[in-house]
């Protein structure tokens, strides 16, 4: 007896993406952070010059649409697109496509702080702005987390407890950069690694071990080991 065939069933379709917002709408707040950030990036890498992004930004608060936002990162890399930032996970031993936390403080502050699980990779910009990340009571989940900071006009910390390693690699044009107390943590071959790579245009952006913070789990692992 012949068995009657039974219709495999469609996968269902993927959705539909969100439409862009049309050229003419007035931009709002988090349409300047995007822009600011897509700048920020482009600063960073070398796509444009400190004079050249210095004029964008003026023109990015004095426009009043989306499409004129648009017009000025006409000829930049869409966030994501820049395919250094696999590269950068496989590096630190991260899972290529890992979620990115951005952190952004565009004329405003910004914080990560108290018992928080911060990702492989973290992307802090500012432009004047003040942006702190204060890892001394985070949970780290993985051996090396990286911090990626932009910072144009603005301010970013960065605290870490005294028994992780801390490394820094970053510069700064009319600005500053600054890691301290780099490898507190190396003694321990099981301490969490926190990479700051950094630029600094006019800006101010300084790395250290918070004094008298210690990393909870570490010591609970040092312990098992004797």
């Amino acid at each position: 007896m012949d068995l009657e065939k039974q219709p495999s069933s469609a996968p269902a379709p993927a959705p539909a993406p969100a439409p862009a917002p049309a050229p003419g709408l007035r931009a709002s707040d988090a349409d300047r952070d995007r822009i600011a950030q897509i700048l920020a990036d482009a600063v960073a890498e070398g796509r444009l010059t400190a004079e050249e992004h210095s004029d964008r930004l003026d023109s990015l608060y004095a426009v009043k649409t989306v499409g004129e936002l648009d017009v000025l990162v006409r000829d930049l890399p869409a966030p994501g697109a820049d395919t250094r930032q696999e590269a950068v996970y496989r590096a630190v031993g991260a899972p290529a496509g890992a979620p990115v936390e951005t952190v952004v403080a565009v004329c405003s502050s910004s914080s990560r702080k108290g018992r928080w699980r911060p990702g492989a990779h973290t992307r802090a910009v500012s432009v004047l702005g003040d942006i702190s990340i204060d890892l001394t009571q985070a949970v780290f989940e993985q051996q090396v987390t990286e911090i990626n900071v932009t910072s144009i006009l603005g301010n970013v910390e960065i605290l870490v407890p005294e028994n992780v390693t801390l490394r820094g690699y970053g510069s700064g044009v009319l600005g500053n950069f600054e890691v301290r107390g780099e490898g507190r943590g190396e003694t321990d071959p099981q301490a969490p690694v926190v990479i700051v790579r950094g630029f600094a245009l006019l800006g101010n952006i300084e790395a250290r071990p918070k004094l008298g913070a210690r990393l909870v789990d570490l010591a609970n692992r040092l312990r098992k080991g004797r």
